[in-house]
């Protein structure tokens, strides 16, 4: 695992900035494309719904359902195994 990478975005006309792990980087990079989306407009759309969570953990949060849908989708749960 790597240590975290801070970078900057503009959501709603305000700087902010999220630091993440070259592998969540990695995976909403993948998402935002597979969406047709840019990264900036991926991470405003998950600031939109993250309530009270900080955008970090957000974005965290928002991959890991990500997963769970595909991995639903395909007939397994691999993280709900491994958690019971």
């Amino acid at each position: 695992m790597t240590r975290p990478v801070k970078r900057s975005f503009s959501i709603d006309g305000h700087r902010t900035s999220i630091s993440l792990e070259a592998e969540f980087w990695n995976a909403l990079k993948v998402a935002a494309a597979e969406d047709g989306a840019t990264l900036a407009a991926l991470v405003g759309a998950i600031d939109k719904q993250r309530g009270q969570a900080g955008l970090s953990s957000a974005v965290r949060v928002w991959l890991l359902h990500r997963l769970e849908e595909r991995s639903n989708a395909r007939g397994a749960d691999p993280l709900r195994q491994t958690a019971e």
